[in-house]
């Protein structure tokens, strides 16, 4: 088995992970944590999906985080929801799209 063939399971798990976390939330928590344990196990393209994943859990929490308190202080309701869904549809293009790439044996743009 090749460093590109080891790691495909996990990595395929933690991106299923990662889109349903996309609904429950917690299951990205476990995909975070697969994604740092396996990141440096597996050659160069699987660090380049697990760092992937990582990059787009913490900007998800960093973008969420700001539009609660922009919410909270300045912009309204409606707003503060649409900007919610983005983020949120952005989050679950981005698991796909390293999905797509993991099946197609690509690495992840740094």
């Amino acid at each position: 088995m090749t460093d590109q063939q080891k790691g495909h399971g996990m990595a395929i798990a933690a991106y299923i992970l990662h889109l349903l976390g996309a609904i429950t939330g917690i299951l990205s928590i476990v995909a975070l944590i697969i994604n740092y344990v396996k990141r440096g196990d597996d050659g160069t393209m699987m660090d380049s999906h697990h760092s992937w994943m990582i990059r787009t859990f913490w900007w998800a929490i960093l973008w969420c985080l700001l539009i609660g308190a922009s919410y909270l202080v300045v912009i309204g309701f409606a707003v503060g929801w649409i900007g919610f869904a983005i983020v949120w549809i952005w989050y679950v293009y981005r698991h796909i799209r390293g999905l797509i790439y993991l099946t197609e044996d690509k690495p992840m743009p740094a």
